[in-house]
């Protein structure tokens, strides 16, 4: 299993840009027990039952899902109420990146068996492909406290960090990174978690690990470009991006750091240009998707803007700062109304971002209630002094 993050300013950020390879470990594979099929059925039913459960597990092994998938829904008309055919089924449509039939499927069979631990660990791991982190954390908690593996616990900080809970991924990642310790992925994802926590003792043990495994790999390169861009020396991080990327061109985030840097120096064509390419690898990314949003607002092109903060929000629907632009970008249209939900969201994922509190009011002044609008301004006014009159306006790229 591999977990490809994306780069948030001068960390980062794995919450807004899942993208998951491979969860094979998890699933079944049609290697598990069926139930006794039910010997009241005539001997041809339950031969072809049999025989259906067969060909299924055999596809699914040889990664033939559609196949799997024919079989088991053969197998699931005899015998409907078989969750390990439900579950089979599900894991043959989830590899065809079906997930929310898979998903529906996993309810059904937890619905005949409740708390069958390999449908709540395989409903878990539906959750986190479908982007669904909340549904999956206890599901995938429970897993790993039931099997408390590399890849329980890899997967489960991995959620938390999506979930931007990052101490919590920390002692997760931290435990899964013991029981396979020269897994430079799960260090990589550890040492961001450091850095959000604001651990910086723990990156520097973690960028020791990495440098003691393969000390020219892009994600030692990538973690000493953030140690060199967290102390303003940009020239020193664009050279370690850079062979971050040179060392492996599709690691996450190595164009979007550099866009980052240029975007901070005002090269705003190079930004731009960068950002592109981090699409063009990863296309959900939502760091990416984000400042090229709030470039072409402030360019007072919110019609081109949109799209790209949508996608960003689509990546993390609790992305304060995307939801802030896009309801700029609404409000620049005239648009208020369009402009109150993705603000209203922006408050309820930061309760103390006091510009998304201001803006909100100004959307509800356009629409004419000057209650909303004078209780969303007095917020905003008790959090700038609060602390201590911080301006509104915050220039770091992300939350």
């Amino acid at each position: 299993m591999r977990f490809s993050g994306s780069n948030c300013g001068q960390i980062a950020s794995g919450a807004l840009g899942v993208l998951l390879c491979c969860l094979a470990a998890f699933t079944s594979g049609g290697c598990r027990a069926y139930a006794q099929v039910d010997r009241s059925a005539p001997s041809a039913t339950r031969q072809k039952l049999e025989s259906y459960i067969a060909q299924g597990s055999q596809a699914l092994q040889r990664q033939d899902n559609a196949s799997a998938e024919r079989a088991f829904r053969q197998a699931l008309e005899l015998e409907p109420k078989s969750v390990e055919i439900l579950n089979d089924l599900a894991i043959s449509l989830a590899r065809q990146g079906r997930e929310q039939e898979a998903i529906a499927l996993y309810e059904r069979a937890l619905r005949w068996k409740p708390g069958d631990p390999i449908t709540r660990r395989n409903l878990g791991v539906a959750f986190f492909r479908a982007h669904r982190y909340r549904q999956a954390l206890p599901l995938l908690e429970s897993f790993s406290q039931s099997t408390p593996t590399f890849q329980s616990l890899d997967l489960t900080g991995i959620d938390l960090f999506a979930l931007d809970r990052y101490s919590e991924a920390a002692r997760y990642l931290e435990r899964a990174s013991q029981l396979q310790p020269s897994d430079i992925p799960t260090l990589d994802i550890l040492g961001k978690a450091y850095w959000r926590a604001k651990n910086y003792s723990g990156v520097t043990r973690v960028f020791d690990r990495i440098m003691a495994i393969d000390p020219g790999s892009a994600e030692a390169h990538f973690m000493m470009g953030l140690a060199y861009d967290v102390a303003s020396k940009e020239q020193e991080a664009y050279k370690e991006f850079e062979a971050a990327l040179a060392a492996d061109p599709h690691y996450p985030g190595i164009h979007s750091s550099l866009g980052l840097i240029d975007w901070r120096l005002q090269r705003m064509p190079q930004a731009k240009a960068e950002f592109q390419q981090e699409l063009a690898l990863f296309p959900n990314d939502p760091i990416s998707n984000y400042m090229m949003g709030r470039i072409l607002r402030r360019e007072n092109q919110p019609a081109q803007a949109i799209p790209f903060l949508q996608a960003a929000v689509r990546a993390n629907p609790h992305y304060a700062k995307a939801l802030l632009e896009l309801g700029q970008c609404y409000i620049m249209q005239n648009r208020p109304r369009q402009a109150i939900a993705p603000l209203q969201d922006a408050v309820k994922a930061d309760p103390g971002f006091a510009q998304a509190h201001f803006v909100l009011g100004t959307a509800w002044s356009m629409l004419g209630d000057s209650a909303s609008a004078s209780r969303e301004r007095k917020i905003c006014g008790q959090l700038q002094a609060r602390e201590h009159a911080r301006p509104i306006q915050d220039l770091s790229p992300v939350h």
